[in-house]
């Protein structure tokens, strides 16, 4: 009796001890489609790793956005992975806030040069790769072929942004609610002004010259802001202030949409007919350009990061091989179609014969990423990197602070011009406080 009360007792103790030593590692992500998906495919994860557990925090762009800036900026630690953007890398790498990935650059399964170069050599300091691209994107138009034979029109593979207007009015049809162009409205520097800092690329204006003093006073700005609000105002859906990614995602997968210009990667959502009413008429080209040189497209990829605060850094790296590897894309196109595999990161998805054959956008998403150029982002020359951001640490809290200027002209509670005024004012006053120019 003794003995077997010893023997129960032992195993006991051995099954607490190794239910003790499952490490759980809390994930910040981003409420966008291809996360939500892998969430959904983690028991894959946790078959290969069963010592490890996950917690998951899915937030809002611009939530999350706060909340892990805030976090890794004060050595909070609630955190062991992050998803965050092209812009944060290469700062907080500098900043000596993430963990390289040299366990992960080291595997050779793993296959670090199979990532497209464009992605990759934004995720890179020193030699050192600091995240891992979970999808990466660029921006281009997708439209209702439908629409544009009804109204006689032929969407150009490079279309003008006049071309893009004069569409756009023509195939509205408000009475029956479908708008001829749906873009980003909502306030925030990596919601509308993601948007509105690619489109005015291509209208050949820059947030700063040479010496950094702001240039939203400058004519090119003027005629980026009238045109969009003026366009919105003919042929966009109401409420379009309060629009970001998803919204618009949901107004033109139940057919409110005309066109929308907006991430790469939303290509899949708008073609798969089991979320989509118009996933068999959706068509695609080229970001719109002003014949200036440079299109309205912009280069980003959702990463996935260690912050150098977190104590199971192993363990994280792990899951972050799981969730970029080649096999988490076959796993995608196994259970969901390649329709559905995570598009942007890596060389051998677009040499997939099978990834051509599903996704009708695959070239044309490739091309948009590889002609983004964020060392040479405007038609004049500026002292920053970035195509839809200003890669330093000041531009979150003024990208946000101008965006919100932006969005109340679309919303009609002030003008353009003053719009613009305020937006002058508050970064030339950042700007100043932080010290430029350096």
């Amino acid at each position: 009796m003794k003995l077997k009360t010893f023997l129960l007792g032992a195993c006991s103790a051995l099954i607490f001890a190794g239910m003790a030593s499952a490490e759980t590692l809390t994930i910040a992500t981003v409420n966008n489609g291809d996360m939500i998906r892998m969430q959904k495919l983690t028991d894959d994860f946790k078959a290969k790793n069963p010592d490890i557990d996950l917690q998951w925090v899915t937030l809002e762009e611009n939530v999350l956005r706060q909340k892990v800036t805030t976090d890794i900026a004060t050595k909070g630690g609630q955190y062991d992975v992050l998803t965050i953007g092209t812009y944060e890398v290469p700062i907080w790498s500098k900043l000596g806030w993430l963990a390289p990935l040299d366990k992960l650059t080291a595997d050779k399964t793993y296959d670090v040069d199979d990532l497209l170069p464009a992605i990759r050599s934004g995720l890179t300091t020193d030699g050192k790769l600091y995240a891992a691209p979970f999808y990466g994107e660029s921006s281009m138009v997708m439209y209702r072929k439908d629409l544009f034979e009804k109204a006689g029109l032929k969407m150009p593979d490079a279309p003008t942004w006049d071309f893009i207007a004069d569409a756009a009015r023509k195939i509205t049809d408000k009475s029956h609610e479908v708008y001829g162009i749906c873009l980003r409205g909502k306030a925030g520097w990596g919601e509308n002004m993601a948007f509105l800092t690619a489109m005015s690329n291509s209208f050949g204006a820059r947030w700063f010259d040479e010496k950094w003093k702001p240039q939203f006073d400058q004519p090119e700005w003027k005629q980026t802001l009238d045109f969009y609000v003026k366009l919105m105002k003919d042929a966009g859906p109401p409420g379009a202030s309060s629009n970001g990614f998803n919204e618009n995602l949901s107004l033109f997968q139940t057919g409110k949409c005309g066109m929308w210009i907006d991430a790469t990667v939303a290509a899949s959502f708008v073609s798969d007919p089991k979320e989509s009413k118009v996933a068999d008429k959706v068509g695609f080209a080229l970001a719109p350009d002003k014949g200036l040189g440079k299109r309205g497209n912009w280069l980003w990829a959702w990463n996935l990061a260690i912050p150098a605060s977190s104590k199971k850094t192993e363990a994280a790296e792990k899951f972050i091989a799981w969730a970029t590897s080649k096999d988490y894309t076959n796993l995608v196109a196994q259970k969901e179609g390649w329709l559905n595999a995570p598009p942007g990161t890596r060389s051998s998805l677009y040499a997939n014969a099978d990834y051509q054959k599903a996704a009708p956008f695959a070239k044309m998403t490739l091309d948009s990423i590889n002609s983004a150029d964020p060392t040479h982002p405007t038609v004049k020359p500026v002292p920053y990197v970035g195509v839809q951001f200003v890669a330093i640490p000041e531009f979150q809290g003024i990208g946000t602070a101008v965006g919100q200027q932006f969005s109340a002209a679309l919303a009609g509670q002030t003008s353009v011009d003053a719009a613009l005024k305020a937006a002058q004012q508050v970064t030339s006053r950042e700007m100043t406080k932080a010290g430029y120019p350096k």
